[in-house]
């Protein structure tokens, strides 16, 4: 078919492949001779060029050698970068969730994320990192709502700005993400997000709008969903919106597998198809081109855009290829706990009984005291350097071990039990992996890979080695020697892609080879978890023995999103226990302690990518142990983790309430500084927090697998509950502090195009704190419903004891004053009067200033 000698498309994946593997990271390569993207494009063949459009392997783009085209290599985020494994990686720094840096309000310390990420970055040899991610959390039930910052476009879209600056500043491009409107998981990739235009500008695609303005990240990665009909990496809003109206220049790529055609996804500016080797571009996309459904100029601009993209990742002098290490430094570790202290809200501290006095004893009770929820599930999950749950962090400041109850369980399937593990060799903590060809039992069967593996959960998705047949069907074994702290009945529990059974003693205890049942585990790919049960006694060792087939051997349909033929199995263990006596337990501990804080809320079981929540609340038995230890200690301090609001039906009897999101490596250390007074707490909550799940806008309209009305049009959030006069617990923006502040003396002033808004911040308490200033913008008689007041501008100051200064917020009179004029699809600012609101949350008192808008204009783009 071709002429001059050219490379077949599966001769260049096949070439590009082979680089990938983690033996050949000695091949690493530098190239200090950018390229030329024109003449490179000009010297380029065609199989070449349809090459480049898709990525060669999981995580890298396609080489080409002969022109000296090398290979970037792009990593998830947005709370860490990974690398290129999921299975058994690099260690990584493991960030708050991004609802956390959202709480934290704080665009200076946003950008030393974006650094932090970049050191990070160049660890792993990564040139592009896969975030951050800006959708808006429509609904707290969205599986990933932990991903984003927040319910409000401008703050995720200035908080982002930061992000992309901090990563681009140190040449480590930025892939935002998801564009646009994947805001639910369920049925994510064919559901159809049905949006006003109106709701689409100025609340889904403004986070987007504001970075590419502000920051100019170097890639888009677009949305698994349909928009309005249309799945968005096929989207005319690629060409219209992002590169029309918006100027901007850069890479699209597809979230991963989710491409769904070849001309229209090409045509329409989707410059590459990840991961690869492709299913839509290749052959399909050469006789797409020789057909003329792709004309040879479009084709060249997605060439051009890639080829663009590697010339930034040959400027950022990372290695392409190279190996993947460590950035685990003090310095490292004294912002990672920084973040966890900021991103901490004090909802409630109405008795003050926080800070707690490090010299009195402490009883912890709740199951998140000792597990620590440090990430949300999915892509976003990594393997961290270290955790620091919340008793470790509390036992560091009192020099001793709290009195602890666990009260009652928060797993949703059974929880990793490597902690009680033995290998071989005497290391506790892990246990022994090795890989076959054959089954137990098979003659002559021999292992050609070892590891040892510090959890019980083997996720082989991207597990390779050069003895695996075409087949893709392997065996692993895990062993290990078991001992638990307590006699009982210990139920063991597997949820897997492929098949297994799990013994004890040479005992089968779970026999999970036939009659499994689709469940949401491992991007949805996994089986509902089968559950046995063995009576254990307290400190005997057993030797326990997971005998495990690859995705090809299991009995169920495969071949979904993350089938490569590796699969996956969790194994998860725990103490049979009935609630009530967990319970009574934690409520005579509460009785006998001074100072009791209880850990209850979500972990990654809960709240991952794959599935969306079922409803907001805690796990089974946390409210009854929550109302019960209240009862016996009205003083005890509950904290609540979680990646997007709960419902608190105890949270009128609470005195002291705290939620800290999933906190990353240091998140018992960060929470404990602001527990014991060490740091001043100053986050505001990014998102509302609801009464009840009922009351939230997008109730009767969320989750649809199929089609999904957005039918509170631009009354996201607090925007809703403000136009309808619903109360809510916690309202968008609140957060307290152990000092106390005071606005005065504001000052509204207009020139030009800025308005100017001074407002003067007292320190009135007894401690060292910072409070963010919130301004607010209101139209006074608009010629089209509006929300009740939008945030506009916000700005964190801190002070010490009884000090002031003056806080100044610029607002851009357009940005702060227009909206999406559907009869005429433009933006407008309406001549009128507007009003500003300057507080320290969305909800209480606010000081009132006003400015004036003379003319009205309409216009289109940035």
């Amino acid at each position: 078919m071709f002429g001059g000698g050219e490379k077949k498309d599966d001769q260049i994946y096949k070439e590009g492949r082979g680089l990938f593997h983690k033996s050949t990271h000695s091949q690493q390569t530098t190239s200090n001779m950018p390229i030329d993207v024109q003449n490179t494009l000009e010297q380029l063949e065609l199989s070449e060029k349809i090459a480049l459009t898709a990525g060669v392997d999981i995580w890298h783009t396609v080489p080409i050698e002969r022109l000296g085209v090398p290979s970037a290599r792009t990593s998830d985020g947005p709370n860490g970068i990974r690398g290129t494994q999921f299975f058994n990686s690099e260690p990584a720094a493991c960030l708050p969730a991004s609802l956390g840096l959202g709480a934290t309000w704080d665009q200076d310390l946003l950008y030393q994320v974006g650094e932090l990420l970049a050191e990070e970055s160049r660890a792993k040899s990564a040139h592009v990192v896969l975030a951050p991610t800006i959708n808006i959390q429509r609904s707290p039930l969205g599986g990933r709502s932990f991903e984003s910052f927040s319910e409000d476009p401008l703050l995720s879209g200035k908080l982002a700005t930061q992000y992309v600056k901090g990563l681009q500043d140190n040449k480590v491009a930025a892939c935002i993400k998801h564009f646009v409107t994947n805001d639910q998981e369920n049925g994510r990739m064919g559901s159809n997000s049905v949006v006003t235009d109106r709701a689409l500008r100025e609340i889904y695609l403004k986070p987007f709008e504001i970075a590419v303005r502000e920051a100019n990240p170097k890639a888009f990665m677009t949305a698994y969903n349909k928009l309005n009909g249309t799945h968005v990496s096929e989207h005319d809003i690629l060409g219209s919106v992002l590169r029309g109206e918006w100027k901007w220049r850069g890479l699209v790529m597809s979230d991963w597998f989710g491409t769904y055609s070849t001309s229209d996804a090409v045509n329409a500016g989707l410059d590459l198809e990840m991961p690869g080797p492709p299913r839509w571009r290749g052959e399909q996309l050469t006789h797409a081109v020789l057909s003329n459904k792709v004309t040879t100029e479009t084709l060249d601009e997605r060439v051009t855009n890639v080829l663009e993209l590697v010339k930034y990742a040959q400027e950022s002098g990372i290695p392409f290829n190279g190996p993947e290490s460590t950035n685990n430094t003090p310095k490292t570790r004294a912002l990672l706990r920084k973040l966890v202290a900021d991103s901490t809200v004090l909802l409630k501290n109405d008795a003050n009984i926080l800070p707690l006095d490090k010299t009195k004893k402490v009883a912890v009770i709740g199951p998140n005291a000792k597990a620590t929820a440090f990430c949300g599930g999915g892509s976003a999950s990594l393997r961290p350097y270290y955790t620091v749950s919340p008793f470790e962090g509390i036992t560091s400041k009192t020099g001793s071990e709290p009195d602890y109850a666990v009260g009652a369980y928060a797993h949703k399937e059974l929880p990793d039990f490597a902690s009680y593990l033995k290998s071989e060799s005497g290391d506790e903590g892990i246990w022994d992996v090795r890989f076959y060809n054959d089954k137990r039992g098979a003659q002559d069967r021999k292992c050609f890979d070892q590891l040892t593996i510090e959890q019980t959960k083997l996720f082989l998705f991207d597990y390779s080695h050069k003895d695996i047949p075409k087949n893709k069907i392997f065996y692993v074994d895990a062993t290990a020697t078991l001992k638990v702290p307590k006699d009982g009945v210990y139920d063991f529990g597997m949820t897997l892609l492929g098949t297994a059974k799990f013994f004890v003693d040479d005992k089968c205890v779970l026999d999970c080879t036939k009659d499994q049942e689709n469940g949401n585990s491992f991007f949805g790919e996994g089986t509902k978890e089968k559950i046995g049960s063995i009576e254990l006694k307290a400190n005997k060792d057993y030797a326990i023995r997971l005998e495990f087939g690859s995705e090809a051997t299991s009995p169920r349909e495969r071949g979904g999103l993350v089938s490569n033929g590796g699969g996956a199995v969790q194994a998860g263990m725990a103490r049979q226990a009935a609630a009530e006596d967990t319970i009574a337990e934690a409520v005579e501990l509460a009785k006998r302690s001074e100072q009791v804080i209880l850990f209850s809320g979500l972990n990654m079981a809960w709240e991952s990518e794959g599935f969306d929540r079922p409803n907001l609340s805690l796990p089974p038995h946390n409210d009854a142990l929550i109302e019960a230890v209240l009862d016996a200690n009205p003083n005890t301090v509950i904290v609540i983790q979680s990646g997007a609001p709960v419902e608190m039906p105890w949270a009128s009897t609470a005195k002291t309430i705290v939620h800290a999101t999933f906190g990353g490596n240091e998140t018992g250390n960060g929470i404990a500084d602001v527990l014991f007074g060490d740091v001043n707490p100053s986050a505001k909550l990014p998102i509302t927090y609801p009464l009840k799940v009922q009351h939230t806008p997008s109730y009767y309209n969320f989750g649809h697998p199929k089609r999904t009305l957005y039918g509170e049009d631009v009354f996201v959030g607090y925007r809703h509950y403000e136009k309808v006069d619903r109360e809510v617990l916690f309202p968008f923006g609140h957060g307290l502090s152990y000092t106390s502040f005071e606005l005065s003396n504001l000052s509204v002033s207009k020139k030009d195009d800025t308005v100017t808004v001074t407002v003067n911040v007292k320190n009135t308490g007894s401690k060292t704190g910072a409070e963010i200033v919130q301004v607010y913008v209101s139209q006074e008689k608009p010629s089209i419903v509006r929300p009740v007041k939008e945030l506009r501008g916000f700005s964190k100051v801190e002070l010490d004891a009884g000090k002031s200064d003056t806080v100044t917020v610029e607002l851009d009179v357009d940005q702060a004053t227009s909206f999406w004029n559907e009869y005429i699809s433009k933006w407008t600012s309406e001549a009128d009067k507007y009003h500003i609101h300057v507080g320290t949350s969305s909800a209480g008192k606010h000081l009132e200033g006003e400015f004036e808008v003379k003319k009205t204009k309409n216009w289109l783009g940035l």
